[in-house]
């Protein structure tokens, strides 16, 4: 999910989108998740000239992404859809003030998780892969991947504010899915999300998804049948309510969260045994899944 926040950053996208050939290039890739640009060409009736001039005005609005991979015939250029889903402000109520920080997927204060669980840093497992006390281990800290069935792993944000400033929105982006034994795309998750201890709401993930499709960063190493990339999420809580890629999922507001008397902000990411569909949660750093980045917070904020 992409967000933009001003008009001259989404004509880019506007113009990239003002051709019917690119249309028919995202829906190709949404139905296919991963095309080489002869593939494209030949579906569509286009040159490969053609389709790559399509590709660099895609590529320039964030939309696609391009990797080469060796072939049958030598390497290819495979194409990947970045994003799902874009929303734009056309008129954005942030205020100018705002700090911002990315914590590591492994970097949580405290947790309690139950099988089937994992976690990786980039080049390795860590311990045993459904058991939990490895979640205790010391270099959890800079794992990229972690995993469990039910349970919850919960974060610690700075919080810098000083006393004459007020919070008015907390946004939080990450990449996320269910987690099934193997991989499945139809494994429903109730995922919820906490605030100081204060329960935001929910959002149901469709699935584990891997099977064919590799995470675009996810390293050689892992394993093909486990879990490979999941959705960007954009969670933001306001004085309006809560919202989930601006759809809203609860009446909780900034108010209710209680920041300001607060050293820091407690996130939680659980899929507790209230949850209708109890179907696991994995969460993706920087070096897994199709996104660029760990846990990334920014806090919005006016001088009162």
């Amino acid at each position: 999910m992409k967000q933009i926040d001003n008009l001259k950053e989404a004509k880019i996208l506007f113009e990239a989108l003002a051709s019917d050939a690119r249309l028919e290039i995202i829906n190709l890739l949404s139905k296919h998740c991963e095309m080489n640009m002869n593939e494209i060409a030949q579906k569509l009736g286009l040159t490969n000239g053609a389709v790559t001039q399509h590709m660099k005005k895609l590529i320039a609005a964030g939309i696609v992404t391009i990797s080469a991979a060796a072939g049958k015939h030598g390497n290819q250029k495979i194409c990947r859809l970045v994003e799902d889903k874009i929303i734009i402000n056309i008129v954005t109520k942030h205020p100018q003030k705002l700090y911002e920080c990315e914590i590591k997927v492994g970097n949580y204060s405290i947790f309690e998780v139950y099988p089937t669980c994992g976690l990786a840093t980039k080049d390795k497992l860590i311990g045993e892969v459904d058991d939990p006390k490895y979640f205790a281990h010391p270099d959890h800290v800079n794992c990229d991947i972690i995993w469990f069935t039910k349970g919850y792993v919960e974060y610690i944000i700075p919080n810098f504010l000083r006393q004459n400033q007020k919070a008015v929105e907390i946004q939080i982006s990450f990449e996320i899915s269910s987690e099934a034994p193997g991989v499945s795309n139809n494994w429903p998750s109730d995922i919820y999300f906490y605030l100081n201890g204060v329960e935001l709401g929910y959002w149901t993930s469709p699935g584990d998804f891997g099977g064919d499709v590799k995470g675009i960063f996810t390293p050689d190493w892992w394993f093909p049948n486990w879990n490979q990339y999941g959705l960007l999420k954009l969670l933001s809580v306001s004085e309006d309510g809560t919202y989930i890629d601006g759809f809203k999922i609860s009446n909780v507001t900034i108010k209710d969260i209680d920041i300001e008397s607060k050293n820091e902000i407690r996130f939680r990411v659980a899929v507790p045994d209230h949850a209708k569909n109890i179907g696991g949660v994995t969460l993706f750093g920087r070096h897994f899944g199709n996104y660029d980045q760990d846990i990334k917070f920014r806090i919005f904020y006016e001088e009162v």
